[in-house]
């Protein structure tokens, strides 16, 4: 016989009784039991490469700014109720306020924006354009390293729409590059082995996409005299993409025949659900966990992670974030909205547990791994979706040159572009360049 903690009670359960149905509220015998336990994984002791990391995590619809942002700055900075969640950690991460993104509209784009800095209508004729993001400068780097050269997570799979994104990142091109939501599948397609049949089959795929390219560089090589100038420049940047992906394709089939990782699935809650409101908090844990087995054994160097899509999110217990959002300095809301604050930063922080704790040569894993952490939106006092003074955190880094234990405000009227402070991460990351996107320079302060 199946008990309730087995199989729980649905919310349509109904009493009837004297000819009235009344409804249950919500009992715990209602609630999933299997997949709400806490997690049990635990970091390794050491890593199994040496290598700079970049982790970007991402949180839709801003923040009560009121409980989030200190207020004062530098290194004896007092944190905020919000930022408490992250005590632990003080000496390892930075506050930064007062950033922001001058091309951007605000409103509900701000995942589209946040590592690109892009001003989407800024193409006549076209409602979105967007541009390369930050990621994406640096898997162009680390990626010939790695099996993976980016990893893209969020609670959405695919590429969402133009505005309402479900992936933070974008291709030299300005395409979305899709996400995945699922812990089963990406842990499938990171550590476990392929069958025969398996890599037979991605052989196969893999020479299509060849024959593919091959005719698509044919055609435009034929095409590219009988066209005018400008016409011809936007057809090089056609083919420099498509000869990009050509390049991919190289590199993966380069590592058909090497070994995945080992590594034990039995402490991983693989089944959480990222629309569960049941299992929110361990579909975070999980998700977190995977991406730390990525980098650990250099899978990797390069993960962003959309923990919500813009105009969505939960809470610890399913909460409505979007919806709180636009609390208009409900006092009410805005206490709940900080809930939900806090619940997001006490995932970060047992991310980067599994860091501090993990062996990475002479130094910890978080010493050469950059988190950050932040939104594309600012919620402001009254509920605006303003792109200026956007939360944001960056942890870790140490080895990589970063400094920390501080709070670096900068002026929130003018806000100096969140792509300096991109740009920052762009260059600790090994890249040789000065420019990204509308950066003035390099972030004041952090290095």
């Amino acid at each position: 016989m199946t008990s309730f903690a087995e199989r729980p009670l649905s919310r349509r359960h109904v009493l009837r009784g004297l000819g009235v149905c009344l409804s249950l509220p919500l009992l715990d015998a209602m609630l999933p039991t299997v997949l709400a336990r806490p997690s049990t994984f635990q970091a390794w002791q050491k890593s199994q490469a040496v290598q700079p990391r970049l982790v970007c995590c991402y949180i839709p619809n801003g923040v009560n700014i009121l409980e989030w942002m200190p207020r004062d700055s530098g290194s004896g900075y007092k944190l905020s109720p919000t930022l408490e969640e992250l005590a632990r950690h003080r000496d390892d991460f930075t506050v930064v306020t007062g950033l922001g993104h001058p091309a951007s509209k605000g409103g509900h784009s701000g995942a589209d924006t946040w590592l690109t800095g892009a001003d989407l209508a800024a193409t006549p004729g076209s409602d979105y354009t967007n541009s390369v993001s930050a990621d994406q400068v640096v898997a162009d780097l680390h990626g010939k390293q790695t099996r993976f050269p980016s990893l893209q997570l969020s609670d959405n799979s695919g590429t969402g729409s133009a505005g309402h994104s479900h992936t933070l990142s974008f291709d030299r091109g300005g395409t979305p590059i899709p996400a995945e939501d699922s812990p089963q599948r990406l842990f499938e397609r990171l550590f476990v082995p392929d069958t025969a049949r398996d890599r037979e089959a991605t052989l196969r795929r893999y020479a299509q996409r060849r024959s593919i390219l091959d005719s698509v560089l044919d055609e435009a090589a034929a095409l590219h005299e009988r066209l005018g100038a400008s016409d011809r420049r936007k057809l090089d940047e056609y083919l420099g993409s498509v000869r990009e992906t050509e390049q991919r394709v190289e590199r993966l089939e380069g590592w058909v025949d090497v070994p995945k990782p080992e590594v034990d699935r039995t402490q991983l809650q693989l089944n959480s659900q990222p629309h569960n409101a049941h299992d929110r908090p361990m579909w975070l844990d999980v998700m977190l966990e995977v991406s730390y087995l990525a980098l650990l054994t250099d899978t990797t160097r390069v993960i962003t992670f959309q923990w919500s899509r813009e105009a969505g999110g939960y809470g610890g217990g399913g909460e409505n974030h979007h919806e709180l959002s636009h609390h208009g300095g409900d006092d009410g809301m805005l206490k709940k909205l900080a809930t939900i604050d806090r619940f997001h930063l006490q995932r970060l922080a047992r991310f980067l547990d599994l860091l501090r704790d993990t062996a990475d040569g002479d130094a910890r894993m978080l010493d050469r791994t950059m988190v950050l952490y932040g939104s594309g939106m600012n919620s402001g006092q009254g509920g605006e979706h303003s792109p200026k003074n956007l939360p944001t955190l960056v942890a870790g880094g140490r080895q990589l040159g970063l400094r920390h234990g501080q709070h670096l405000a900068f002026d929130q009227e003018r806000h100096p572009p969140l792509a300096n402070l991109l740009l920052t991460l762009i260059q600790k990351m090994g890249v040789d360049s000065d420019r990204f996107r509308d950066a003035t320079g390099t972030l004041p302060g952090l290095t």
